[in-house]
């Protein structure tokens, strides 16, 4: 027996609500997956932050209906889809999926919506190659260290040349009051 028109309703509520909070949707086929390697490719999924979600395009489709951020993935919505929404680790996810994907050889990537554009598997592949969240915030913590450090050195050597400025004056003085006196007795 099908679905009420109820719970259809919440599924698609269920589904803006899951969008709402994820960075890229992954749409593949999952034909010929059993419910034990679903279960497989949703615990690999699990630690990145992705859900796999198995649901009719039709149901997707009114999820996404008016929304600017997903309704590209309308041109994905085919056959035997299943959902990967990814909402922390991009990286992580998309690894996860192609060892899932290497392992079973079952599934078919389709495509992948990102801020409202549709990408293709190697655009979503590019993805893997950029540092993660936690690289990021290294980087720019160690770019913060740098120049802190830089600023402290600089304002440090102000005062410090000062010093050595005023201590080289009255050797200055003594060295140029020699050069007289050795002057006067070359003159004399």
């Amino acid at each position: 027996m099908g679905r009420s028109r109820t719970e259809k309703s919440e599924i698609v509520t269920e589904l803006k609500e899951q969008l709402s909070k994820t960075q890229l949707a992954i749409v593949i086929d999952y034909q010929g997956l059993s419910v034990a390697e679903i279960t497989d490719l949703r615990n690999r999924l699990r630690p990145t932050g992705t859900e796999c979600k198995v649901t009719k395009n039709t149901l997707m489709r009114l999820a996404v209906e008016g929304d600017p951020n997903w309704e590209s993935i309308t041109e994905f919505l085919k056959g035997t889809s299943a959902f990967l929404l990814v909402k922390d680790d991009l990286g992580g996810a998309i690894k996860a999926y192609q060892k899932f994907q290497k392992d079973t050889k079952k599934t078919a990537f389709r495509g992948g919506v990102m801020q409202g554009q549709a990408l293709n598997e190697k655009q979503v592949e590019a993805i893997t190659e950029l540092p993660s969240k936690e690289q990021l915030m290294a980087q720019i913590a160690g770019a913060i260290n740098s120049l802190a450090t830089k600023v402290a050195v600089g304002i440090k050597e102000v005062p410090a040349s000062l010093c050595r400025g005023i201590n080289e004056v009255p050797a200055s003085i003594g060295r140029g009051i020699q050069a007289i006196a050795n002057k006067e007795q070359d003159a004399a």
